[in-house]
């Protein structure tokens, strides 16, 4: 995976990570924001995976139109359903604010 910032999330091949763009309600958007929501409910039907890069865009249902406002998050947990109540098909994404350090870095004084 390249790391950037802002809008250029990029992934290889090589890391298996995959690129995620997906709509977000106005309401949970806000709160993704500002930090009062650090998951998210999904439908598990593009495989998610630990480290997968998201680029989250606020979606206006009423009008069916992008805000134009839009944030970075990465897939920092995955709980899969079939347990704890969350229906079979379905996930729980952690999001993270920064991307996963590589393999072998543990120590972020050293990056």
């Amino acid at each position: 995976m390249t790391y950037t910032s802002s809008s250029a999330l990029v992934s290889t091949p090589a890391t298996n990570i995959s690129f995620h763009e997906l709509k977000v309600w106005p309401a949970c958007f806000a709160a993704v924001l500002n930090g009062n929501k650090p998951f998210d409910v999904r439908f598990n039907d593009r495989q998610y995976k630990v480290g997968d890069a998201l680029l989250l865009r606020e979606y206006e249902p009423e009008s069916e139109q992008y805000s134009g406002r839009s944030t970075e998050r990465w897939v920092s947990y995955l709980l899969q359903g079939g347990s704890f109540g969350l229906e079979q098909g379905w996930c729980v994404l952690g999001l993270a604010e920064h991307p996963p350090l590589p393999a072998g870095v543990h120590d972020t004084r050293l990056w």
